[in-house]
């Protein structure tokens, strides 16, 4: 079994995209990207859109051949949209990439009206229908009962895990679990994975409170000590003080606490930590994302040259 992991915090965009090979699978898990559309009342450099440029094609490419597409829960950065921003990616773009794979979709039962409608407009886009997969299981892919999205209990509703198993190997997708509840964690035990790869807490939120953070510190110590390796990204590489977390839990683990970035062997790329120092480094130009909008700027071949020499 061969893990991929695509689209991220720590390679510089958001979402938790990966694909995964087994002798006769290929399993493409939240195919979707996004930018936070504002932040620091700044709309996303050109350095990541660019990222995201790349992610978008990683993902169109990934998905060509693609045996199974599992889509763990409704939000932006986790899925195609029909009404994509441009920062995102439109199904419009790999619709017809959806026609023939195995599809794995999370019900929609405890989510959002805006995610129901969502999960709807998916479906509609390739004309098939969304099967509920949560219980189910095909060959060397299982899929249990949903989890909270965080808290339980909070306005994110559920998610759903993904497990694969090939040759005594288990790996398992834990999609924006940010080890804030019980439930995932068990579960995951449960399942004695050697990698997981999840959504750790979102230390960027002035909201997460100390005993919030203390109870996520405690969940990842106890998946530390009964797997290989722990991946966690997103939610949590969305600040300097989230990598800082990540470093100082790695400490205490030996290294087993990772990000995406450390996983595939390349530089971490906080962009969504960086984007106020981006502004400063390389000014953007007024008008610039209503172009970008209108398909008026090729990003990469207009921007690379100004930002690859760039040091943060």
């Amino acid at each position: 079994m061969r893990v991929e992991i695509i689209g991220t915090e720590s390679l510089g965009v958001r979402g938790l995209c990966c694909v995964v090979r087994t002798k006769d699978r290929k399993v493409i898990i939240d195919p979707g990207v996004a930018l936070g559309f504002r932040r620091h009342g700044l709309m996303p450099h050109p350095v990541q859109v660019i990222a995201s440029e790349r992610t978008k094609s990683l993902i169109e490419k990934a998905l060509e051949n693609a045996t199974d597409i599992v889509i763990g829960h409704y939000h932006g950065d986790h899925i195609p949209l029909v009404d994509a921003n441009p920062y995102q990616l439109p199904m419009q773009r790999v619709a017809i990439l959806f026609k023939h794979a195995r599809l794995w979709a999370k019900g929609i039962q405890d989510i959002s009206e805006n995610q129901v409608q969502r999960a709807k407009s998916l479906s509609q886009s390739p004309g098939r229908t969304l099967p509920k997969a949560e219980g189910l299981s095909d060959g060397p892919i299982a899929f249990p009962l949903p989890v909270p999205h965080g808290e339980r209990d909070s306005r994110g509703g559920s998610v759903m895990m993904t497990r694969v198993e090939e040759d005594g190997e288990v790996f398992v997708h834990a999609s924006d679990i940010q080890m804030l509840n019980d439930e995932a964690i068990k579960q995951i035990l449960t399942w004695q994975p050697n990698v997981v790869l999840a959504s750790g807490p979102p230390i960027y939120l002035p909201g997460l409170t100390v005993q919030e953070q203390k109870g996520a510190l405690h969940r990842t110590l106890l998946l530390a000590r009964e797997i290989d390796t722990l991946i966690l990204d997103h939610h949590l590489v969305r600040s300097r003080k989230g990598e800082q977390w990540l470093d100082h839990v790695s400490s205490l683990t030996g290294h087993k606490v990772i990000c995406a970035a450390d996983f595939m062997g390349i530089p971490r790329n906080l962009l969504e930590a960086e984007r106020v120092l981006w502004y400063k480094k390389v000014p953007v130009p007024e008008g610039w994302h209503q172009a970008y909008a209108h398909g008026e700027i090729d990003v990469i071949s207009d921007w690379y040259d100004k930002v690859v020499h760039v040091r943060i």
